[in-house]
């Protein structure tokens, strides 16, 4: 009984100091500014940092893409550089120095008939040349495909998301003869 009769005077009492700082509160100001500053520092911290984690991985992402265009233009050159495995992958490390070692180059030369470009692909010389009779429509062409790809740690570490990425590229030009 004694409880009961407590807990109407001890709420009432928590309501009128409640009111009271709210009214002390109403006419100050400033109250915007930090609301303001309150909201920059939860929301937009977390958006600027996934920001820079966003750009890092683009700009890396164009790095290893460009490594296997420069590795495959190294190689489109003749059908002696084509066959450079040392050469291809030295350009290509060239092109994305930041990566170092980190960057994985396979470059992979292969042969198909004009007529059917994206038809079969022959790993041999003598095989493309027996499936593409050679005539004014149709023979075969030589290709330097060149894949790299390199993992890539993001400078900021966003929990729930990966701590390292593998970034992928891929090119592919016609030998030059």
């Amino acid at each position: 009984m004694i409880l009961l009769q407590m807990i109407p005077k001890f709420s009432s009492q928590y309501a009128r100091r409640f009111v009271a700082a709210l009214r002390k509160l109403q006419g100050s100001s400033g109250n915007a500014s930090v609301e303001l500053a309150l909201a920059f520092s939860f929301l937009l911290t977390p958006l600027m940092l996934g920001s820079v984690e966003v750009a890092y991985m683009v700009y890396d992402s164009i790095e290893v893409s460009n490594s296997a265009s420069a590795g495959a233009m190294y190689g489109m050159i003749s059908s002696t550089l084509a066959s450079n495995t040392a050469g291809i992958q030295a350009a290509a490390q060239a092109e994305a120095s930041d990566f170092g070692s980190n960057l994985t180059v396979t470059p992979t030369v292969y042969y198909a008939c004009s007529a059917a470009l994206g038809g079969t692909h022959y790993s041999t010389q003598s095989a493309a040349s027996a499936a593409c009779p050679a005539n004014a429509s149709n023979h075969y062409l030589e290709f330097i495909q060149v894949a790299s790809s390199a993992s890539v740690a993001p400078p900021v570490q966003i929990p729930g998301l990966p701590k390292t990425w593998t970034l992928q590229g891929q090119s592919v030009m016609e030998v030059q003869e």
